[in-house]
C-alpha cells in the first residue's frame, strides 16, 4: 500500500488542524445513504454549491437534492455558505473529515455501523471503478502514484488495531500538511484531490463467531 508523501519534519509547525465530525447514532443514520455521502464529498472537494448544481452533477431532480441537503444540514454535516447571489441558497461542508469509530456495542448501534459502512463501500467501489476506467488516460506520474494492493499478514487483534491506527495516523499527517480541500488545491500547480482508502479486516471466514462457532 502506498502512502501520500508528507512534508519534512521542519515543516511540522506549519501543519494545520483538520476539522472533523464524529456523528452521534441518529446523525450517522441520516448519513448512511450513498447519495448523501456523495453530496457531502462533492461539497468537501469542490467547495460550496447550490441544490441545482448538485442535482445536475448527480443526475437527480432539485427537489430530491434539496431534501438530502436539508437532512445533512439538520445533523450538522453542512451549513449555509455566504454568497453574493441572493437568488440561490449555497451550501458548504462543515468539516473536512467524518470519523466513525468501530462500534463496540450490540443491537441498533452495531446495525447503524454496518449500514454506514455499506453505504460508504458502495460509494467507494464506484469511485474505484471510475478510477480504473480513467487509469489508461492518466499521465505516467499519476499512474506511478496509484496503487491497488492487497496484503495479508498474520496478526493478533491487538497487532492489527495498532497497524491500522498507525496507517491512519500517517494519512492524517499528510492531510494536515496539505491545503484544505476545495480551497487552495486549485491554486497549486499539479495538485489534485488524492483519494486514499483504507480497508483492513480479518480474512473472511477465519475468525470464530462470537458464540464460539467457526465460520465455514
Amino acid at each position: 500500500m502506498k502512502h501520500p508523501h508528507t512534508k519534512p519534519a521542519a515543516d511540522a509547525a506549519a501543519a494545520r488542524t483538520v476539522s472533523r465530525v464524529v456523528p452521534e447514532p441518529t446523525a450517522l443514520k441520516a448519513l448512511a445513504h450513498p447519495v448523501r455521502l456523495r453530496m457531502l464529498g462533492m461539497l468537501r472537494i469542490d467547495g460550496p454549491a447550490t441544490a441545482t448544481q448538485l442535482a445536475a452533477r448527480l443526475g437527480l431532480n432539485s427537489g430530491a437534492t434539496s431534501y438530502h441537503l436539508r437532512q445533512l444540514a439538520q445533523y450538522g454535516f453542512i451549513e449555509e455558505a455566504p454568497h453574493a447571489s441572493r437568488r440561490d441558497r449555497w451550501w458548504r461542508a462543515s468539516h473536512e473529515l467524518t470519523s466513525v469509530p468501530p462500534s463496540e456495542a450490540e443491537g441498533e448501534a452495531l446495525d447503524l455501523d454496518i449500514a454506514f459502512n455499506q453505504a460508504a463501500l458502495s460509494l467507494q467501489v464506484g469511485q474505484m471503478q471510475q478510477a480504473l476506467e480513467e487509469y489508461a488516460e492518466l499521465p505516467a506520474e499519476w499512474r506511478k502514484a496509484t496503487a491497488a494492493d492487497d496484503i495479508i499478514i498474520p496478526m493478533t487483534a491487538v497487532q492489527a488495531e495498532a497497524l491500522t491506527k498507525r496507517l491512519s495516523d500517517i494519512i492524517l499527517e499528510a492531510m494536515r500538511a496539505a491545503p484544505p480541500l476545495g480551497e487552495a488545491v486549485s491554486q497549486v500547480p499539479g495538485m489534485v484531490p488524492f483519494y486514499v482508502m483504507l480497508h483492513a479486516f480479518p480474512y473472511p471466514g477465519r475468525v470464530p463467531h462470537r458464540e464460539g462457532e467457526d465460520k465455514q
